[in-house]
């Protein structure tokens, strides 16, 4: 795998994505229109308004990933030159699955406030910013600032991309179990970005924040931990249990946004009936999939891994809450569009799968059940359904600066953008 990973990005040429220009270049004409001196024209035309830059430049479908690699993936703060190549993957996830274009940047900065005024100073050139790998806590602080001080929609996926995609597949777990979400105790092994935003979305969705019990690498947050940053201490509980295992016990949902092998069989058989088991480190779960099922045959399991089951994989949300946003010029990805487009993956997966779909996965059928509760990434479905959501909920919500279109011609425009014929 490393040798082949390596080859990969290192053929010629190097990395993963380049620039090509949209528009003829084919003769001097055409360099006239471009360039000099016919560009000036939009140029003028964007001075008196400057909302015609949507019209006239790729800002409207142009998104800015940007890190400082303190977070990169599972490795750390490795820092923004190592980070690289996984913003290059993003951009290709962007493109391959919404038609969004991206410029990734990579800031050479741990400050905050310096990372906050280098993205402000960047508004012009983006319809939209994705931070990506910046850690925590400090990561709750700059997103917080940008999106309140940026007319453009500001999105940290590593919060809410994987809250956004766990709540679906929490929601449809539940249907399979019957299951109440007012009544489960969920346990989450993890307390940075990833965790909060999926501790938050399933309180907005129904579960009784009370009943969450959370775990960072020193243990359980509890009335005991005097190291805790503002960031945790919400979460702090009145109980005497220390570790995972003790506090496990008995809990109807575990999700796991840690590191592998920290969960055990034993653990797993010590959890109540019908378990939700979303074991979400990756490329290693918190415990092998294998394991949990062996260990409990009624468990509703979930990974990061594609090899498994339900894989909880974020690119079923970024892609296509941006397509939404960016749509509808929304200046904000709000609470109310988060819901939208979990709800629509919940839904989506309940939904008949086309037999091209099943097809392109090498099996006869594939179906709601225990082993599918969220959709495939390669579901063509995923770009009307999840982007028409969240653009309607822009709309609804009244972030959007623009009137959704109809379903109709929404789906017209995003075939086309898409290239697919209608």
């Amino acid at each position: 795998m490393k040798e082949e990973a390596l080859k990969y990005h290192s053929q010629f040429p190097q990395g993963k994505t380049k620039v090509v220009p949209t528009k003829p270049t084919d003769n001097s004409a055409d360099l006239t229109l471009a360039y000099s001196p016919g560009v000036a024209y939009p140029c003028l035309e964007i001075a008196d308004n400057k909302e015609l830059v949507y019209e006239y430049t790729n800002k409207g479908n142009l998104v800015g990933i940007i890190t400082n690699g303190t977070a990169v993936l599972g490795l750390g703060n490795i820092g923004p030159e190592a980070g690289k190549p996984v913003m290059e993957g993003k951009a290709v996830l962007f493109k391959k699955f919404a038609g969004i274009d991206v410029f990734d940047i990579e800031l050479n900065t741990q400050d905050p406030e310096e990372l906050i005024r280098a993205v402000k100073l960047l508004e012009p050139t983006f319809g939209g910013i994705n931070l990506e790998d910046i850690k925590a806590p400090e990561c709750f602080y700059i997103e917080k600032v940008l999106d309140e001080n940026m007319d453009i929609p500001v999105f940290h996926d590593d919060q809410h991309g994987t809250a956004i995609i766990t709540t679906a597949a929490l929601l449809n777990a539940l249907i399979i179990n019957g299951k109440k979400l007012e009544n489960l105790k969920v346990v989450i092994n993890g307390a940075g970005a990833a965790a909060v935003a999926i501790a938050d979305m399933i309180c907005e969705v129904g579960v009784d924040f009370n009943n969450i019990f959370m775990l960072d690498s020193r243990g359980m947050l509890n009335l005991s931990r005097k190291d805790l940053h503002d960031s945790k201490k919400r979460f702090v509980r009145n109980i005497p249990e220390n570790s995972l295992r003790d506090v496990v016990k008995g809990a109807d949902v575990f999700i796991g946004v840690s590191v592998r092998d920290v969960m055990d069989q034993v653990m797993v058989q010590s959890m109540a009936k019908d378990p939700i088991v979303f074991a979400l480190a990756n490329p290693d779960p918190e415990i092998p999939y294998q394991l949990a099922k062996a260990a409990r045959p009624d468990v509703i399991l979930a990974t990061g891994r594609s090899d498994h089951p339900n894989q909880v994989n974020n690119v079923l949300g970024f892609p296509f809450i941006f397509r939404g946003a960016l749509d509808i010029r929304s200046k904000r990805v709000n609470s109310e569009m988060k819901l939208a487009a979990s709800k629509a993956l919940a839904d989506l997966a309940r939904l008949p799968v086309p037999d091209e779909l099943c097809q392109a996965y090498g099996v006869d059928k594939i179906e709601f059940g225990s082993e599918y509760i969220i959709p495939k990434p390669f579901d063509p479905r995923l770009i009307f359904y999840i982007s028409s959501a969240v653009a309607k909920a822009a709309v609804e919500s009244g972030v959007a600066q623009i009137p959704y279109p109809g379903d109709e011609a929404y789906r017209k425009y995003l075939n086309q953008r898409m290239g697919i014929s209608s």
